[in-house]
């Protein structure tokens, strides 16, 4: 019983901590608008400056009377930027420069964000110890039994060691978001050994918001059971 309790206990630590970087006023929900950065010069309503941009360079113009982070009045040049840009402050809120595949990108965040305010909560399949799996990776996948069989699942190996799983199921378009969930698991040890908690499998950020760019699962990344387990679709208030 202790051992369940401390499981619960854990895993309730964990849900709360997500949903409190969920409504953080620097998070997904908070994202006003994205802005795809071209050649010709323009003025957004929702963050300062005249922007344009190319490959992985954003330009900024800032008026008398604007700021970005440390950045005051002229002209500045930004990057070149990769996939996690940076952010600069600005009254009110932040805004965020990264290059895409397609060109760089602005995206303000901030605290009056309609998204944000309609935010109700992300409901869950209640924890559950059994849905814990001892798992290997082995060439590229992480490999694990469910129910007598075996499933593979293709994983990426993040900077720290630990693998990143997108994958759908049976339960997607139905409980959860019909797109995939995500999964971060432990770095494996010298034998390849490494455990899926499918309790902790959790939304993606195009989930909470139109304004985000989302991978796909790869191929094969479908489990034919349902995962009942994890996170399941946002639920927003109208406004």
């Amino acid at each position: 019983m202790g051992r369940v309790s401390d499981f619960a206990k854990a895993w309730q630590a964990w849900h709360e901590a997500r949903e409190a970087g969920l409504r953080a006023t620097d998070g997904w929900l908070a994202i006003s608008s994205i802005r795809w950065l071209g050649a010709e010069p323009e003025r957004y309503a929702d963050v300062p400056g005249e922007w344009s941009g190319s490959d992985a360079t954003a330009i900024v113009t800032l008026a008398e009377g604007e700021s970005l982070g440390d950045l005051g009045p002229g002209t500045h040049v930004l990057g070149p930027l990769d996939e996690d840009g940076v952010r600069l402050g600005f009254e009110g809120g932040i805004a965020e420069v990264a290059a895409r595949p397609g060109g760089p990108i602005v995206r303000p965040r901030r605290a009056g964000a309609a998204n944000l305010h309609a935010y109700v909560e992300t409901p869950t399949y209640p924890a559950d110890p059994g849905w814990v799996r001892a798992a290997t990776y082995e060439d590229g996948r992480v490999v694990f039994e469910h129910v007598g069989g075996e499933h593979r699942l293709a994983a990426e190996v993040e900077d720290d060691g630990r693998l990143w799983v997108l994958f759908r199921d049976a339960t997607s378009g139905v409980t959860t978001y019909a797109a995939m969930r995500q999964l971060l698991l432990p770095a494996p040890d010298a034998e390849g050994r490494t455990e899926i908690d499918f309790n902790r499998a959790t939304n993606m950020p195009c989930a909470y918001t139109d304004f985000a760019t989302c991978p796909v699962p790869p191929p094969g990344n479908t489990l034919p059971f349902a995962v009942e387990a994890g996170e399941k679709i946002p639920e927003f208030a109208r406004l």
